[in-house]
């Protein structure tokens, strides 16, 4: 599917990732975690070829990442941006018909209106179509890319899918919905890789976890293989108990810090 071979991306002579092995296959979800500025979204936009990697390579499909044209590119992957600063006036049906745009050339045909509308549905909201997007709140129009992001490889036999923070703005349910559809897709055999900020959600929902520390690699495997008291405490220099509560089939990151009192912040 997608594979970096000891990528690395440099700005200025300042190494923003280095030496990132990764292999991505059909059916997982990969999510990367690390602390703030440790190249989670610099890694995103290599997978996406919104950057070209400064060292080693990115395969896609068994070839070089820009090799591919931009249309072809489009046709074969989707991308959920950190922010999408939208203000001009389009509706929310055409915000999502955007993901359709490399499907046809003057016109969309009456098939890229199904999916639209399938994937409004299918997201929940299919209730906010004629709604302007800049009227919608932070959430409601996290939910509207992600349908967008969902339209353009809907139909894709093997699509892949980056995610940078899903659910930032989202409430509890819409996180939770966003995340199952994420299961529901890599059972159907597409690829996902997100940025998830949250440690718990990585835990309960993907496959496998690369964690960064620095701009490089720090851990990569099976949820519960990277994602230990250890680790955690070194990448994000937070101490953690992980527990698992009685009745629960998950097992849950907890900081492992004492509680300040009222009286510590009144001095």
């Amino acid at each position: 599917m997608i594979e970096t071979r000891q990528a690395g991306y440099e700005v200025r002579s300042r190494k923003l990732l280095q030496d990132i092995n990764l292999k991505v296959l059909p059916g997982q979800f990969w999510a990367v975690v690390g602390a703030n500025g440790a190249g989670k979204s610099t890694l995103i936009k290599l997978l996406s070829a919104e950057y070209t990697a400064s060292q080693g390579s990115v395969l896609f499909h068994g070839k070089d990442l820009n090799s591919f044209k931009l249309k072809e590119l489009a046709r074969k992957r989707a991308v959920l941006a950190q922010q999408n600063n939208i203000s001009l006036s389009f509706t929310v049906q055409e915000i999502v018909l955007m993901g359709r745009y490399p499907f046809y050339e003057t016109q969309p045909e009456q098939r890229d209106l199904a999916i639209v509308d399938f994937c409004l549905k299918k997201i929940g909201i299919g209730y906010l179509k004629n709604r302007l997007y800049p009227t919608l709140s932070g959430g409601e129009q996290q939910r509207v890319q992600l349908a967008r992001a969902l339209a353009q490889i809907w139909e894709i036999e093997n699509g892949l899918l980056l995610l940078d923070e899903p659910t930032t703005g989202m409430d509890l349910l819409h996180q939770y919905e966003t995340f199952q559809l994420a299961k529901e897709m890599t059972g159907r055999g597409f690829a996902i890789v997100a940025v998830i900020h949250d440690l718990n959600q990585a835990l309960q929902y993907a496959d496998q976890v690369l964690m960064l520390k620095e701009g490089k690699c720090y851990a990569s495997g099976s949820a519960r293989e990277v994602l230990t008291e250890e680790n955690i405490k070194t990448a994000f220099g937070l101490p953690v108990q992980i527990i698992q509560p009685e009745n629960t089939r998950f097992q849950i990151i907890v900081p492992d810090v004492p509680i300040m009192s009222e009286s510590h912040y009144q001095k």
